[in-house]
């Protein structure tokens, strides 16, 4: 394609539709019309120069404007009640349950991780040794130790407060750095993985594993969940980069950073009702079966809204991303 003469040939309706663009507010039926029609025949010109003689100034320019004319032809959207209701029934657990088969691995492998560990530290003395004196190992495991006075440390609300702040913290430093081809997001799992296993080895050599799970699984449960559907996600961006799959890398990379994103929001939401049973339940006077099967009943009802609701808003078509009025257009390119 000669693109000297592509561009004398297009170069009136390219200004026409600038110059409609700025009076976008102010148009008449006709012109209205008109922009419509240029923003439609101006796109395919940006879509043929991309894929058979690619300027930068022009692709650039192109570019610009047909983003400036679709935002003149669709208008400025305003989150409503409807958006809200729409990503809590469907938007977040469609993104919960099409990022599974990289948060339940992700949850196995860290499970059996942490119980490994626990499990070394429990059977070998020498290890115990090496992470604290043996007094402080006692003052730490002993009934009424610090395991157990951490959960009543602070007043029940503020403790909820700063412990959904934290986790709420981690969660979203899974999904952000995920797009590092999702290796801080395999540290930072680690790292809580291993204060889990140190936990349950220093107290079940001290007898008391009974009292710690006790103490962990009642908002460890969808606190953990919370942390592993992160870290799931975040490896799924960061293989997004590695293997974008048939769309552009661009594409593939702005759909998953954008549901990553509504993930950091309804993840926020999950560990909030966390750190509420972390705050006033954990350390409540509540028998142990009690205070477990409250954990249990939350985890459960998280699982049942990602795979009904999920499930279901996934076989209808949902991505777990924004609307399809609100994404970019995706041009097609050569082969």
């Amino acid at each position: 394609m000669d693109l000297d003469v592509f561009i004398t040939a297009h170069r009136a309706e390219w200004d026409r539709l600038e110059h409609l663009v700025r009076r976008s507010r102010r148009l008449s039926g006709v012109e209205a019309d008109e922009l419509v029609a240029l923003y439609q025949r101006t796109s395919t010109h940006l879509s043929h120069i991309q894929s058979t003689a690619p300027d930068p100034f022009l692709t650039a320019r192109l570019t610009q404007l047909v983003a400036r004319a679709r935002s003149a032809v669709t208008g400025t959207r305003r989150a409503t009640w409807r958006d809200a209701v729409r990503f809590l029934t469907e938007g977040f657990p469609a993104a919960v349950y099409r990022s599974r088969r990289w948060w339940i691995p992700a949850a196995l492998v860290s499970v059996a991780v942490s119980a490994l560990i626990g499990w070394w530290i429990g059977v070998h003395p020498e290890v115990q040794s090496a992470i604290a004196a043996p007094d402080a190992l006692r003052q730490m495991t002993r009934p009424g130790g610090e395991y157990e006075t951490y959960y009543s440390s602070h007043p029940a609300g503020s403790f909820a407060a700063e412990v959904w702040t934290n986790n709420a913290q981690a969660a979203a430093i899974c999904l952000v750095l995920g797009a590092f081809f999702g290796i801080p997001v395999l540290w930072i799992l680690f790292l809580n993985m291993l204060n889990l296993g140190v936990g349950i080895g220093l107290m079940s050599s001290a007898g008391r594993l009974d009292t710690f799970l006790g103490l962990v699984l009642p908002h460890g449960l969808l606190e953990l969940t919370a942390v592993f559907v992160a870290a799931g996600t975040g490896m799924r961006l960061g293989w997004t980069v590695i293997d974008p799959g048939p769309r552009t890398r661009r594409a593939a990379l702005a759909e998953r950073g954008r549901a990553a994103v509504g993930m950091a929001i309804g993840l926020a939401l999950v560990l909030f009702v966390s750190g509420l049973i972390e705050g006033f339940v954990t350390p409540s006077g509540l028998p142990t079966w009690a205070r477990i099967s409250l954990g249990v009943v939350a985890e459960l009802a998280f699982l049942a809204y990602v795979y009904v609701l999920g499930g279901r808003a996934t076989r209808a078509g949902e991505l777990g991303d924004v609307e399809a009025s609100a994404r970019s257009a995706e041009l097609p390119t050569a082969a």
